[in-house]
């Protein structure tokens, strides 16, 4: 029980600390990865920061409450890092949207098209049942080809996808306009 009561008091010292944080502070922009022009938004110095790391989850799931969700969904594979903390949270099972052939048994798939070829995406054929609601997690949308075809791939499993949530939204490259769906983003960058 001590155990216990420390890690409430930590959490309730945490959460005064913290209560209007600017996550840009602990996100890092790495220039030319993977390729020579890009600006790549690095969540490792994020995750590495247990205050920051706290008040995202918990700004995240004020907005997944919301939403009165019955499943979350993490995307592969970052997604995952907010997908289950935040599935414990609320009590809720938490399901894997992965890459082709990562999933073992019975999988449900779905090709979509990048701005350089094709992608396919899969989930578990039993991990959602028909008229469950979904929330999905990312840790960033850019142009939004794989979170459409998240939410795609949920809805074909017959699932009511209520919303997205997402560290990171690159509002520059207008990737909300391809995802049909309501998008709650902590952070984000116009260029």
């Amino acid at each position: 029980m001590l155990v216990l009561v420390m890690a409430d008091e930590h959490n309730q010292r945490l959460a005064q600390e913290t209560p209007n944080m600017d996550l840009k502070q602990h996100i890092r922009g790495i220039p030319d990865f993977p390729i020579e022009g890009i600006l790549f938004y690095d969540i490792a110095t994020l995750l590495r920061t247990p205050e920051a790391m706290k008040h995202c989850l918990d700004e995240l799931e004020t907005a997944l409450r919301a939403w009165s969700p019955d499943v979350v969904a993490g995307i592969e594979s970052r997604g995952f890092l907010f997908a289950v903390p935040l599935a414990q949270r609320l009590g809720l099972p938490m399901m894997m949207i992965r890459k082709e052939g990562k999933l073992p048994g019975p999988t449900r798939s779905l090709t979509y098209d990048l701005e350089y070829g094709t992608d396919t995406i899969e989930i578990q054929e039993d991990a959602l049942e028909s008229g469950q609601r979904v929330v999905i997690l990312d840790d960033l949308l850019a142009t939004g080809g794989t979170l459409s075809a998240s939410v795609e791939l949920c809805r074909q499993a017959g699932a009511e996808v209520v919303g997205c949530g997402l560290a990171i939204e690159l509002t520059f490259l207008e990737g909300r306009e391809a995802v049909d769906a309501p998008i709650f983003a902590l952070v984000s960058y116009d260029s």
